[in-house]
């Protein structure tokens, strides 16, 4: 019965995959994609120019109302890389890029790539040591500023953070920028001409720096060669998507970080289709500005869909051109609830990490899952405990199978290079050895997923999330599950914290929504102890006053760890404790502190 069960979930994978292959073009984009060979001369800004050329009116950008053409697009760009080559920027250089998103952010980095330079995209919302960190690992020759963040590089340098203060240079000077050198003044007087030498820049060439989001620590800065933007862009735009000439696709995810420069900018530019930029989200305006732009598609991550469906329900939620949503974090129960609330027909899950050597999409339009990849990974035993994972007797490791629970492991090999981060000793921290067989080499996603079975896996949790407490594990996902649909609940963020003379760590749960009464918090409690386990039950509640996100939409676990049940470090927020005996949440307060690092309470 088991392999009859087995064929039977294995051929509508099968029958899927078949039609999917027969698409129009998907073998050969297919080909194309894993035969491009690095060193071939092919680049970000050639494939602009191309662009331009074939359909030099399609509408490329649009923005604040405004659209700009691939040609408009690609001759600004040429503009702007004359001007930094005039201002003296080299092959090879770094070219920080500090801008929120609006089309110069694009054309920034278009031009730095016709230069052979390398961007370095800094995110936005960092400011002093964190902001003066990512500055110090790349040292870029000049930094490109918008009025809004110019400020934060004048503190910096003000206050002696930068170890290399680099020139700025300003873009939009009219909305009341400081005196300084401007971008777009030194560009209106060069040329639209392509800059010399873009035709002799090679695919295996670093193109852009991308910071990863800093959720366990200071960010770190992934190298992006202009091989992975092209095939990701490509196999995101053909295979994937789908896309056409006369598709809209609108993104207000952050342009600095890689799911919207490389999959959603990259799609785009391999397709033709136009991008529409936001500003930045916004749950009350996310679908005016979806029906302003005449969007088909939109990119999401992270927190976004719940937040979405938080909102009261609208006319305009439905009223729209959307045939498909792209994106990676959407919590596998509110999928159905996304699909049939906001009538989109696809949901296009996919996983991968900057700096990954594989990724997973979700081709066939299964429900609930990450996707699907056919190469290059393998599920390993984790040990939550050692925090690693487990090699065997022979120093080796074993691969699990369908319905098993582990880390998560690419190939690293010369078809899935890893292109690593600036820091060579990073690097290497994130590569396992002698793995499976001697001499083999693989990429440490840091992530425990669920293989599903015939190429597909679930996410289950990052590895320092996922914690044991009374020798059980306890998976956050699972925690914040079972009150993703509470009353009153916007937003639940589940983790563990150190306890003093108790192993492991214990369950905490921070909430952000309405207030929550009395009879509220009972009921919370009935609710946990009614779906969880007694060991996984959260012994303790933080009320958030308000959401602890990344730039890209996700949780600041991390953070929240680091200040853990003490009441005078949570900013203000009330925190609330529920032992295995007590029926209701008591207030923490500085004396129950005292008889919880004593022992005095049973945890």
């Amino acid at each position: 019965m088991a392999k009859r069960n087995d064929l039977m979930h294995f051929l509508p994978v099968t029958s899927r995959l078949v039609r999917k292959l027969c698409e129009p073009g998907v073998l050969s984009t297919s080909r194309r994609v894993m035969r491009v060979d690095g060193a071939e001369h092919l680049s970000l800004g050639l494939l602009l120019a191309q662009r331009a050329a074939e359909t030099p009116s399609g509408t490329a950008l649009i923005y604040g109302g405004r659209q700009w053409t691939w040609q408009a697009f690609d001759q600004w760009s040429n503009r702007y890389a004359h001007a930094l080559a005039q201002y003296g920027v080299c092959p090879g250089d770094v070219v920080g890029i500090n801008l929120r998103n609006a089309p110069e952010l694009l054309v920034c980095v278009a031009a730095v790539a016709k230069l052979g330079a390398v961007s370095a995209l800094f995110n936005t919302s960092q400011a002093g040591q964190a902001l003066a960190h990512s500055l110090n690992l790349v040292a870029p020759r000049v930094t490109i500023s918008d009025a809004d963040q110019w400020p934060k590089l004048q503190a910096l340098t003000a206050d002696k953070l930068l170890d290399q203060p680099p020139d700025v240079l300003l873009v939009d000077a009219s909305s009341g920028a400081p005196q300084t050198a401007n971008l777009d003044a030194l560009a209106a007087k060069q040329p639209s001409s392509p800059p010399s030498g873009v035709e002799d820049i090679r695919l295996d060439q670093p193109c852009f720096y991308v910071f990863t989001s800093g959720t366990t620590g200071l960010p770190k800065a992934s190298v992006m060669s202009h091989l992975r933007w092209y095939r990701s862009g490509l196999g995101t735009a053909r295979v994937t998507l789908g896309l056409e000439r006369d598709d809209v696709f609108y993104c207000c995810l952050p342009l600095y970080h890689n799911t919207a420069l490389t999959l959603v900018f990259g799609a785009c530019v391999n397709s033709g289709a136009a991008l529409a930029i936001g500003r930045e989200f916004s749950a009350s305006q996310f679908w005016g500005d979806i029906r302003a732009a005449g969007a088909t598609a939109f990119a999401y991550v992270g927190e976004i869909p719940r937040y979405l469906l938080n909102k009261p329900p609208t006319d305009a939620e439905r009223d729209h051109k959307v045939r498909l949503m792209f994106g990676n974090g959407l919590r596998p129960e509110l999928w159905d609830a996304v699909k049939q609330r906001f009538g989109v027909d696809r949901i296009i899950e996919f996983y991968g990490a900057s700096e990954g050597t594989n990724g997973f999409v979700n081709l066939f339009n299964f429900e609930r899952t990450c996707g699907w990849s056919a190469m290059g990974w393998a599920v390993v035993p984790w040990d939550v405990e050692t925090e690693s994972p487990v090699r065997e007797s022979n120093g080796r490791m074993r691969k699990l199978g369908r319905g098993d629970t582990g880390l998560l492991l690419t190939e690293v090999s010369e078809t899935l290079p890893f292109d690593g981060y600036t820091d060579g000793a990073a690097s290497e921290a994130k590569l396992l050895r002698d793995v499976f067989k001697p001499g083999d080499c693989w990429f440490n996603s840091g992530d425990l997923v669920l293989h599903q079975g015939y190429g597909h896996i679930q996410f289950v949790d990052r590895t320092g999330d996922t914690f044991r407490w009374r020798g059980e594990n306890v998976a956050t996902t699972e925690l914040e599950r079972s009150v993703a649909t509470w009353p009153g609940i916007d937003d639940a963020i589940a983790y563990g914290v150190e306890i003093p003379g108790c192993e492991g760590r214990c369950g905490m749960l921070a909430v952000y929504g309405a207030a929550l009464s009395t009879t509220d918090l009972r009921r919370l409690a009935e609710h946990l102890r009614s779906t969880l386990a007694p060991y996984a039950v959260p012994r303790f509640l933080r009320v958030l006053s308000a959401p602890l996100l990344t730039g890209s939409y996700k949780h600041r676990k991390n953070e929240l760890r680091q200040q853990g049940i003490n009441p005078d470090q949570t900013d203000g927020d009330a925190i609330w404790l529920l032992t295995p005996i007590s029926s209701d949440w008591q207030p923490m307060d500085a004396a129950t502190l005292s008889r919880i690092e004593s022992g005095a309470v049973a945890l």
